[in-house]
């Protein structure tokens, strides 16, 4: 018993265990995983998103929407333009971590 005790400071509470899971969920879906590669690169516009990824405009401003929600990509405005690239330094680091992981050979 007192061995639990030692370990629960570590546990993440609830509320920080749900905000991870919607972060995690908002990765779960691979047009959205394809957006976040091709802003790995550099700035885009939903129009110039579309045509990497192959999908329509309006797709690919309901999937920015939820990754916005979780600060994953950011926006600016440059006169009628609105540009989109990942939200900081965390998220290019996490998908080139996740990238590199599976590529590694399986055991």
């Amino acid at each position: 018993m007192n061995g639990d005790r030692q370990v629960q400071p570590e546990i993440i509470s609830v509320n920080q265990a749900q905000q991870m899971a919607e972060f995690f969920n908002a990765l779960a879906d691979p047009n959205r995983l394809r957006l976040l590669s091709a802003l790995a690169h550099r700035e885009l516009c939903v129009c110039d998103l579309a045509a990497v990824v192959q999908v329509s405009e309006s797709a690919v401003s309901h999937q920015l929407r939820i990754l916005r929600s979780q600060r994953l990509v950011k926006y600016r405005r440059e006169g009628r333009n609105v540009y989109y690239g990942l939200a900081d330094d965390h998220i290019i680091h996490l998908y080139k971590e996740v990238l590199e992981h599976l590529q590694e050979p399986s055991w």
